[in-house]
């Protein structure tokens, strides 16, 4: 699946804050400052961890794929459960013991390989999985230099009781948050995917596109609002043509922007062979006798 240079996806742009926006770095122990005080890097500057953005991703398309195509774990999975895995440790150990256990070594690494992938959730084939690499890779979100000054803000939380409905003994505390319009820079790679995976990262982005995907903590209280701007999707897809390759890699060294191709204009193509991958096979030979009716 890595071995070999098929395609490439680009993805650069900006993502804005729209509200306050709060990823906590845990509880402080400095003696003076926030409690709860926001991720940073090195030079105190605000960060979104490319772990955050892609999680949040990965967990709208997962509820979308359980809307289309119900709870099956073999087609969208739950990480977070280690029995709701597309593949299990268990089921893995087993074919290997039954499956495996007579066969030539050649053929051992072919056959487990199209076991993993058959047998792989549809989202994990993008984002990756305890059995294969992820095909998407989000980088650290930082802030555009020019457009930071330090300017943090700290907003006071507290604890209700529940018995006087007012603030409990002991329980002020404040939380440190990145003010709205702020801007990130975004940048993502995806590498040899396939053309209906690419359909579901286009509609994963347009989430964003459209401020459906909160980001961070405090989001019942409005808090984690973003919006994604794309600035540019370059493509090059080599794939059975070494000859493209070659072009591809010396456009690559003299920076030559041709080397690439606008991946906007394959968007559509892209979401319908999602679209055709996740409608049943009946239903499409349904529809095909209809429309030679």
């Amino acid at each position: 699946m890595f071995d070999t240079f098929k395609n490439r996806l680009e993805i650069t742009g900006t993502l804005w804050t729209l509200t306050a926006l709060r990823i906590s770095s845990g509880r402080s122990t400095e003696p003076i400052g926030s409690d709860l005080p926001v991720i940073k890097d090195a030079l105190g500057r605000p960060l979104i961890p490319g772990s955050s953005f892609k999680g949040a991703l990965r967990s709208r398309l997962e509820s979308f794929l359980r809307g289309i195509v119900g709870s099956d774990r073999k087609l969208v999975a739950n990480p977070a459960v280690n029995d709701e895995w597309s593949l299990t440790a268990t089921e893995l150990s087993e074919f290997k013991e039954k499956t495996l256990k007579n066969v030539k070594q050649e053929e051992k690494e072919n056959r487990l390989n199209d076991f993993i992938l058959s047998n792989t959730d549809l989202v994990s084939h993008l984002f990756g999985s305890p059995w294969i690499a992820s095909k998407f890779q989000v980088r650290d979100l930082t802030v555009q230099p020019d457009a930071w000054f330090g300017q943090y803000q700290e907003r006071d939380g507290v604890s209700i009781d529940r018995d006087t409905e007012t603030a409990a003994d002991g329980k002020l505390y404040d939380f440190q948050v990145v003010p709205a319009g702020t801007p990130f820079e975004f940048k993502a790679v995806v590498e040899n995917a396939e053309e209906w995976e690419l359909g579901l990262l286009m509609i994963g982005l347009h989430q964003f596109e459209t401020e459906q995907i909160p980001l961070g903590g405090g989001r019942s209280r409005g808090l984690g609002v973003v919006k994604l701007e794309i600035d540019k999707m370059r493509w090059v897809d080599v794939e059975d043509h070494p000859e493209f390759l070659l072009q591809y890699l010396k456009k690559l060294v003299i920076g030559d922007e041709t080397a690439y191709e606008d991946a906007a204009d394959y968007k559509d193509e892209w979401v319908q062979r999602l679209i055709d991958r996740l409608t049943p096979k009946e239903t499409k030979s349904s529809e095909t006798i209809t429309q030679t009716q």
